[in-house]
């Protein structure tokens, strides 16, 4: 009987994990900021918002990412009502770097009342909102609004340090 019913969880084991890709992402996010002695930024972010655009000029997160190698960034496109990223993306030149992972979270919704309002255990109540993290931890977190990226890059170097 325990074999049987073994047989019944793997069988279904990757139905469950395809029905559920909001936890897939957390996930797979949460695994990229555990890396041990990576520095990860993690972006949130939308089309739409008026800052998050204003983030996307030529001398914004496409040349900070350059600048930062070996920091790994992930941009999380967030309440962003089914709006594709792509075009935004595109003119702010992000795409192709080896250190940036890009992606869309599956709750789309931009009602307060549905949409994402906590990520990795911690609260999600604005966009942008950019976290750094080493080790798995998070070290420091900017809640509200358009990042100031020599701020940004003095956050990283103080996470980067021996606490």
């Amino acid at each position: 009987m325990k074999h049987f019913i073994l047989l019944v969880a793997l069988a279904f084991a990757p139905w469950l994990s395809a029905q559920n890709p909001a936890a897939d992402l957390e996930k797979e996010i949460g695994a990229i900021v555990a890396s041990p002695t990576v520095t990860t930024v993690v972006h949130f972010w939308a089309p739409w918002c008026s800052n998050c655009q204003a983030e996307l000029k030529p001398e914004g997160w496409a040349q900070f990412i350059a600048a930062n190698p070996s920091v790994k960034f992930v941009l999380l496109n967030i309440w962003h009502g089914g709006q594709s990223p792509g075009s935004a993306l595109t003119a702010g030149g992000l795409g192709p770097q080896p250190n940036l992972v890009l992606r869309n979270h599956p709750n789309a919704s931009r009602l307060v009342a549905d949409r994402l309002n906590t990520f990795l255990g911690l609260p999600v109540t604005w966009i942008p909102t950019t976290w750094v993290f080493r080790d798995g931890k998070l070290r420091v977190a900017f809640n509200y609004g358009e990042i100031r990226f020599p701020v940004l890059q003095q956050m990283i170097a103080d996470a980067q340090r021996a606490w």
